[in-house]
C-alpha cells in the first residue's frame, strides 16, 4: 500500500536550542548510528540526543574531541560514526563506546573539515575548505594531493559523496567537482550543460545521485544530469534531502524549507515558518521524522496524530465552540467570531451572518433538524436558522426570554428546536418561542446539553440531569454517587445514556446509574464530551486535552465488575492538537463524522484525528531499547568494554533509554534481573533502576520498553554482572564458623556440668534458709492481711471514679457517646410505650477544621469546651446534651415537641452568634448546623430516629450551615 502523503502544514514543529541544552545553535550536520542515536555536529561540540536529553563530547569532556568546532559527521559502513573538525583532525566513536582520534598529519591542510564520505575499498574521503580533497586510508594514514593550479577551489561548498560507481563529487561555489581516473579533481564536463552557479552533489538513500546548481536540481540518469525542478531565481539552495517517501526536502539560504512532491512545491504555512535563516543540514530518521539544522537551532518535522485548522486555515476565529457534520458531509464550526463551514474537498468558507448584526456573532452550539437546516445557537444574537441554500431566519425573542447564551440545542423529529439557555430552557415551534410550560424544567438555570434517548429528551444543566417523560419530569440524583453538579455533554450509546459531569461519567441504563470518576481511574474530573468510535475506542474532551480509553472498560468500570481504568491516553499539542484545553458548556463539542474521525473543538482552533491512524501508530516498531550509564557505589563504570563485577554490598545504579524520538517522554519501561526476577517489573516511564546488597552470584539485567497501546520491544537490553560475596559469605568463613561453633559448643557443655553441682550444692544451703524464712513470712501474713484490707476499700473508691470516668467526656464533662445511646435507648422505648413526644437533635460545629488548622488544636480543644458549657446552661434540668465525638453534640429533649425544640435550637443559635471570644481568642466567631427530628409511629428502634437526625444534619451542611434542618 502507498504510503500516505500528508501536506506540509500538518506536521509538528519540535524546536532545539541552547536554552533546551545545545551547546550552539548552528548545527552542521546531522546523523544517526544504527544503534539509534543521534549524533549532530556544531561549533562548540559533537553533540548525543537520545530523545530525552543531549549530551556533549568537547575537549574538555571525558572522554574529549581533539577540537570544540566540528565540521561534519559521517557513518561509515561498519555503522561507526567519524568526526570531523576545524583543524583537520578526525575522531571515530564505534558501536562498543570506543574513542580513536587521527591527529592531522603532512601534507593534509589542517582546515576545517567540510565533508566525508566513504568508498567501497574501506578510504574515507574528506573535503577541506579551501583547500579540495584528500582521504585516510585504511591503515590510519592521511593523504592529499593539491589540486591543479587552473582549478580554484578556495570557494567549496559543503557537498562531498561518492557514488554507486566509486566517483567522488565534490560541491564548490563555482560549480561541481569530479575526482578522474588518475586522482585528480577537474570540472563537471561541459557536456553537462550545467550553469556556472554554486553547486554540490546530494547522494540520495536509494543510491540515485543529484546535482543542486544554484536554484535548479539535477537527477543523474545514465551518466547525465537531467533537470528535475527549478525553484525561484531568487532562491539559494543549501541542503537537500530525498525521504523515505520520495518526496524531496529543499533548504535554502533564506526561504525556510521546502518540499516537492505530490501537492507540488510546498512551504510551510505561516505561524510554522522556521526561524533561524540559513538551513545548514537535513536529515531523516528512522521513525519518519525530517530533522533541520538551521542557524537558528535544531528543528523536527514529524508526523501528529491529530491534524488542527485555525485562522489561517479559513476559521473566523481559532477559539472554537461547537462543531457539527450535515446531512452532506459538511462540517459546520462556531467560533467565538462567527460561523464557518468546510466543504466536503476541505475548503474553509464563513456564512455570512450579517443580516442578523454588524458584530461578530459568537456561534455557542449546532444542530440540524430533519429538513436539513441548521440551526445556531449564539451568545447574544439568538437562534439563527440557515437552510439549504443558506438562507438565514434569525429568532431574537429567544434573547428577550432568555438573556441569550444559547449553549445546546436539539431538534426532535417532530422538528420542534428545544433551545439550553442561561435562563432555562426554551422551544422553537412553527416559527414561534415559548417557554414550555412543564412541571420541573429549569427555568433559572443555565443549560448546556441536550440530547434524545428512547425517545425521550434529556436536560442537562448546572443543576445535574432532567429527562422529560411522556407524563412528568425525572430528576437523576447524580450528587449521591460521585457529587456531580454541571452537566456537559449528553451521548447516547446502544441502551444507554452517558452523561459528562465535573465529576467525571455516568451512564444511565435500565434504570441503573454506574459512575466513572477520578476515583475509578480517569486522570480528570470534568469530562465534557463522551464520543464512541467504530474501533471500539471511547474519546473524552477535558480541560486538560483529549482521553482515550476503551467502551469495554468503561462498561466494565461503570458496572462494577473492574475497580479501575487500566488504560487513558491523553493527548495534547504535542499530538498535533491545536491546544489541549477542549471547550466545554457548549455543543457539539465533539462529535464522529461519516468517515468515521473524530472532531473536537479547542481554544485554539479545531482538531481532527481518523483513529485508524492511531492504529497504524500503535503497529509501529517498538523503540528500541539501550543501557546508557552504570554505576557502582556513585562511581561510573566501564560496561560495554570490561566485565562489570560489583562489590557486595554496593548501590547498583542502571539508566536506560527507548530510542524513538516520536513523543519519547510518554515510552513505557519495564525490567527483569535474571537471577533474582521470576517475572518483568513494570516501570513505568521511569528510566533507571537501583539494587543494593544483591546476594552474591551471576546476573543478567534486562530492559524492553514499548510505544503507548504498543508491543514491548522484542530485543531487550541487556547488562551481565557478577557480585562479589562479602568476607563473611565466602566458603572458608563458613567452615571456619562452623568449627568455632562446635568447639564453643564443647566448652558449654563441660561449663554446664560444672554449674550443675555447684548449683546442687546452693539449693541445700538455700532449703535452710527457706525454712527459716517461712517462719518469717507466716507472721508478716496477719499484717498483709489487714493491710489488703484497706488495699480493697481503696479500690473501691478507684472504680467508682473510673465509672463515672467511663461515662463522661474527659474534654467537655458532658455525658459520651455511650451515655446517650443507652438514654436515646431508655427514652425511646418510654415514648412507644406512653406516646409521649421525643426530639433528638444532632449538631455539629461548622468549619471546626479551619479553627484548628488556623489557631492551633489547643484553641480548638478550648472551643469545645465553651459549647458543651453552653449547651449545659442552655438545656433544661431534663434535657440529655452529649459529646457524640469530634465536634459533633447531641440534644435528647423528652417531652418535647419539634416547635419546641426547634426554639431550643434556635435560642442555641443566637447565643453562638452572641459569643465573639471563643476559645478565648478575641473575634472568634462559632457556628453549629443542626438537624431535628421527632420520634414518628414508623421509627422502629432508637437507631431509626438518629439516623433521620443525621440525615437532616447533612441536608443542613449541604444548605451552606449556620441553619437547622428540621424534618
Amino acid at each position: 500500500m502507498a504510503p500516505t502523503i500528508r501536506p506540509m502544514r500538518d506536521y509538528a514543529i519540535d524546536i532545539w536550542t541552547t536554552r533546551e541544552g545545545l551547546p550552539h545553535n548552528s548545527l552542521r550536520k546531522i546523523v544517526q548510528t544504527p544503534d539509534g542515536l543521534i549524533w549532530l555536529a556544531t561549533w562548540e561540540g559533537l553533540v548525543r540526543y537520545n530523545g530525552q536529553e543531549f549530551t556533549t563530547f568537547d575537549r574538555g569532556s571525558t572522554p574529549g574531541l581533539l577540537d570544540n568546532a566540528v565540521g561534519t559527521l559521517h557513518v561509515d559502513r561498519q555503522g561507526a560514526l567519524w568526526v570531523g573538525d576545524s583543524r583537520g583532525n578526525l575522531s571515530r566513536y564505534d558501536s562498543k563506546g570506543h574513542w580513536q582520534h587521527f591527529e592531522r598529519e603532512l601534507p593534509a591542510p589542517g582546515v576545517l573539515i567540510q565533508g566525508i564520505a566513504s568508498d567501497q575499498n574501506g578510504r574515507l574521503w574528506l573535503q577541506y575548505e579551501g583547500k579540495g580533497l584528500g582521504h585516510l586510508d585504511p591503515g590510519g594514514r592521511f593523504n592529499f594531493t593539491p589540486p591543479p593550479d587552473d582549478l580554484s577551489v578556495l570557494l567549496t561548498y559543503p557537498g562531498l559523496v561518492v557514488d554507486s560507481l566509486g566517483q567522488v563529487w565534490l560541491g564548490t561555489m563555482d560549480g561541481v567537482l569530479m575526482r578522474d581516473s588518475r586522482g585528480q579533481l577537474r570540472r563537471a564536463p561541459a557536456s553537462f550543460g550545467l550553469p556556472a552557479a554554486p553547486a554540490w552533489p546530494y547522494l540520495a538513500p536509494d543510491g540515485v545521485l543529484w546535482l543542486v546548481v544554484g536554484n535548479r536540481i539535477y537527477r543523474m540518469r545514465d551518466g547525465r544530469p537531467q533537470l528535475h525542478y527549478s525553484v525561484d531565481e531568487q532562491t539559494f539552495l543549501t541542503t537537500m534531502l530525498v525521504d523515505s517517501k520520495g518526496l524531496i526536502w529543499l533548504g535554502t539560504e533564506s526561504d525556510g524549507l521546502m518540499r516537492l512532491g505530490p501537492h507540488g512545491l510546498e512551504r510551510l504555512p505561516e505561524g510554522k515558518q522556521l526561524p533561524g535563516g540559513r538551513i545548514l543540514s537535513m536529515f531523516e530518521d528512522n521513525e519518519g521524522s525530517i530533522w533541520v539544522g538551521a542557524n537558528g537551532g535544531l528543528f523536527r518535522l514529524r508526523e501528529t496524530l491529530f491534524t488542527s485548522y485555525g485562522t489561517s486555515d479559513g476559521l473566523s476565529g481559532n477559539y472554537a465552540r461547537s462543531v457539527l457534520e450535515d446531512q452532506r458531509g459538511r462540517i459546520w464550526v462556531g467560533t467565538a467570531q462567527g460561523l464557518d463551514r468546510m466543504e466536503t474537498d476541505g475548503r474553509i468558507g464563513k456564512i455570512d451572518l450579517s443580516a442578523v448584526t454588524d458584530n461578530a456573532v459568537s456561534v455557542l452550539s449546532l444542530a440540524q433538524g430533519p429538513d436539513g437546516a441548521v440551526w445556531a445557537g449564539t451568545f447574544s444574537d439568538g437562534v439563527i436558522r440557515i437552510d439549504g441554500d443558506d438562507r438565514l431566519t434569525h429568532y431574537p425573542q429567544v434573547q428577550q426570554l432568555s438573556s441569550g447564551n444559547v449553549r445546546a440545542i436539539e431538534v426532535d423529529a417532530d422538528n420542534q428546536v428545544w433551545v439550553g439557555t442561561q435562563g432555562g430552557l426554551l422551544r422553537i415551534s412553527n416559527g414561534v418561542v415559548d417557554r414550555p410550560q412543564i412541571h420541573g424544567l429549569p427555568k433559572q438555570e443555565l443549560v448546556i446539553a441536550l440530547g434524545q434517548h428512547q425517545g425521550n429528551l434529556w436536560v442537562g444543566s448546572t443543576e445535574g440531569v432532567r429527562v422529560v417523560l411522556p407524563d412528568r419530569v425525572q430528576r437523576l440524583e447524580l450528587n449521591q454517587l460521585g457529587g456531580a453538579r454541571t452537566v456537559f455533554g449528553l451521548q447516547s450509546v446502544g441502551n444507554a445514556m452517558w452523561i459528562s459531569t465535573d465529576r467525571g461519567l455516568y451512564r444511565y441504563r435500565d434504570g441503573q446509574l454506574g459512575h466513572v470518576g477520578l476515583e475509578q481511574g480517569l486522570p480528570v474530573d470534568a469530562v465534557f464530551q463522551l464520543v464512541p468510535d467504530r474501533l471500539g475506542n471511547a474519546w473524552l474532551s477535558s480541560n486538560r486535552g483529549v482521553l482515550r480509553t476503551d467502551m469495554v472498560s468503561l462498561n466494565d468500570v461503570a458496572d462494577g465488575r473492574r475497580d479501575l481504568l487500566e488504560t487513558v491516553e491523553r493527548y495534547s499539542e504535542i499530538d498535533g492538537m491545536s491546544n489541549s484545553q477542549a471547550n466545554g458548556s457548549s455543543g457539539p463539542g465533539a462529535m464522529l463524522d461519516r468517515h468515521g474521525r473524530y472532531w473536537v473543538v479547542t481554544a485554539g482552533g479545531l482538531s481532527v484525528v481518523d483513529p485508524q491512524h492511531l492504529r497504524q501508530l500503535r503497529e509501529r516498531p517498538a523503540p528500541r531499547p539501550m543501557l546508557e550509564q552504570v554505576r557502582v557505589n556513585g562511581q561510573l563504570q566501564d560496561w560495554r568494554n570490561n566485565p562489570l563485577s560489583v562489590p557486595g554490598g554496593a548501590r547498583l545504579s542502571i539508566s536506560y533509554v527507548g530510542l524513538s524520538y516520536l513523543i519519547s517522554d510518554r515510552i513505557r519501561y519495564r525490567t527483569r534481573l535474571v537471577g533474582l526476577d521470576e517475572e518483568w517489573i513494570e516501570r513505568g516511564r521511569q528510566r533507571s533502576v537501583e539494587y543494593i546488597g544483591l546476594p552474591p552470584g551471576e546476573y543478567t539485567l534486562q530492559v524492553a520498553s514499548m510505544h503507548p497501546g504498543g508491543r514491548w520491544s522484542l530485543q531487550a537490553a541487556e547488562l551481565h554482572f557478577r557480585v562479589a560475596p562479602l568476607w563473611w559469605q565466602n566458603a572458608w568463613v563458613w567452615m571456619v564458623a562452623v568449627f568455632a561453633l562446635l568447639l564453643l559448643w564443647a566448652c558449654l557443655y563441660r561449663y554446664g556440668v560444672y554449674r550443675y553441682k555447684a548449683h546442687n550444692q546452693r539449693l541445700a544451703r538455700l532449703v535452710d534458709q527457706r525454712t527459716y524464712d517461712l517462719q518469717l513470712q507466716a507472721e508478716s501474713l496477719l499484717a498483709a492481711n489487714q493491710e489488703k484490707t484497706r488495699l480493697l476499700e481503696r479500690l473501691r473508691e478507684q472504680s467508682e471514679a473510673f465509672e463515672r470516668q467511663a461515662r463522661e467526656d474527659p474534654l467537655t464533662g458532658l455525658p459520651n457517646r455511650r451515655v446517650f445511646d443507652e438514654a436515646l435507648t431508655r427514652e425511646f422505648s418510654r415514648h412507644q410505650r406512653s406516646g409521649h413526644p421525643l426530639c433528638l437533635v444532632v449538631l455539629d460545629i461548622d468549619h471546626f477544621k479551619t479553627v484548628n488548622d488556623r489557631f492551633s488544636h489547643s484553641v480548638g480543644d478550648q472551643v469545645l469546651k465553651d459549647v458543651g458549657q453552653l449547651l449545659l446552661d442552655a438545656c433544661r434540668e431534663g434535657d440529655l446534651p452529649a459529646r457524640l465525638g469530634g465536634e459533633e453534640f447531641a440534644l435528647l429533649l423528652g417531652d418535647t415537641t419539634a416547635d419546641e425544640a426547634e426554639q431550643l435550637c434556635s435560642r442555641l443559635q443566637g447565643l453562638f452568634h452572641q459569643r465573639h471570644d471563643w476559645g478565648g481568642v478575641q473575634g472568634l466567631t462559632v457556628t453549629f448546623s443542626a438537624g431535628l427530628v421527632q420520634a414518628r409511629s414508623d421509627d422502629r428502634q432508637a437507631t431509626d430516629l438518629y439516623q433521620r437526625a443525621d440525615h437532616a444534619l447533612y441536608r443542613a451542611k449541604s444548605s451552606g450551615r449556620d441553619v437547622t434542618c428540621v424534618e
